[in-house]
């Protein structure tokens, strides 16, 4: 089994996990973030611009906000939508802030999926075929930008004409697709994507996913194993099950349902995060649902942590 890695990923905004003070999300961030970067390899920003409830920080910004605060840890998103910002644009973006912070960038992509929130904001919202195909078509542009100078590329959906992107990122960002459609997005991660992020499903499914991955690899000559296994995982932890179950309510009714959270004691997500490590997941993203208490983060440091130490 490989070294198993935790990000730490906090609210951007209401996300209907946590409680949510809006006057106090600031200092509450700060405030969870200091213990957060002591004990997580990364920290992972969302990217809305509204969903159920209004309040949402815009994903970039807060990621420059807590890059500048925490020198330490990798800086990820989970995920960019790629049509909320224009790719050229977003290879300038984010060569911007590798530079920055010194090399921390994990720039996490997708393509999009809340059409409620494309339509409020004004942007056109294509099939699914189509947002993915701009998403691949958005990649090489990045990477042509990145790593030529001047860059020229002519695509379906975008283009360039001897364009700069000095400095360009040394090294370059990594690039994380986020998402499991089996004929498109899973081919993507394996002809584009560094890592791979995806959302929990009960344990079977998972498998089939990563199997479907390990196909495409097969299918264009890519090496499975060089493709890092990340997981977006919520948890309602607390010290006995039957607190964590009380407090998770309704959340907690459906486990098997996709993108359920995880509820129960330490030890059981000990036993659930090296089940999800024995598939070959080796980096999770964690969503302690106590946000902007911190007594569930610091119980998974001290009672969880250790198990992968």
């Amino acid at each position: 089994m490989n070294h198993i890695e935790f990000g730490y990923n906090p609210p951007s905004g209401s996300r209907g996990i946590e409680r949510f003070p809006a006057a106090t999300f600031v200092r509450d961030l700060q405030d969870i973030l200091d213990v957060a970067c002591q004990s997580f390899s990364s920290l992972w920003v969302s990217d809305h611009l509204m969903t159920a409830e209004p309040f949402r920080m815009e994903c970039w910004t807060q990621l420059t906000w807590i890059a500048a605060r925490y020198p330490g840890p990798m800086l990820g998103t989970i995920v960019l939508a790629n049509s909320y910002r224009h790719p050229p644009l977003m290879a300038k973006m984010a060569a911007s802030l590798q530079t920055f912070s010194r090399g921390r960038l994990i720039l996490g992509y997708g393509a999009g999926w809340l059409e409620r929130e494309y339509r409020a904001y004004g942007y056109e919202f294509p099939p699914a075929s189509v947002r993915i195909e701009q998403m691949v078509e958005a990649l090489q542009l990045v990477r042509a930008m990145w790593t030529s100078s001047p860059a020229t590329f002519q695509g379906a959906y975008y283009h360039l004409e001897d364009a700069y992107c000095e400095p360009r990122p040394d090294p370059p960002p990594i690039i994380m697709i986020g998402g499991d459609g089996e004929q498109r997005t899973l081919r993507a991660v394996a002809e584009h994507a560094d890592w791979w992020n995806n959302v929990m499903r009960p344990l079977p499914i998972q498998r089939h996913k990563l199997e479907v991955l390990e196909q495409h690899c097969r299918d264009v000559g890519r090496d499975y194993a060089s493709i890092r296994k990340t997981l977006t995982r919520v948890v309602y932890l607390a010290p006995t099950r039957s607190e964590a179950e009380r407090w998770a309510g309704a959340a907690g009714v459906e486990p098997d349902r996709p993108g359920a959270p995880f509820v129960g004691e330490p030890a059981a997500l000990i036993e659930h995060l090296q089940e999800l490590a024995a598939l070959g997941f080796d980096l999770f993203q964690m969503v302690f649902a106590g946000f902007p208490d911190s007594a569930d983060l610091r119980l998974f440091v001290d009672k969880v942590l250790p198990a992968f130490a």
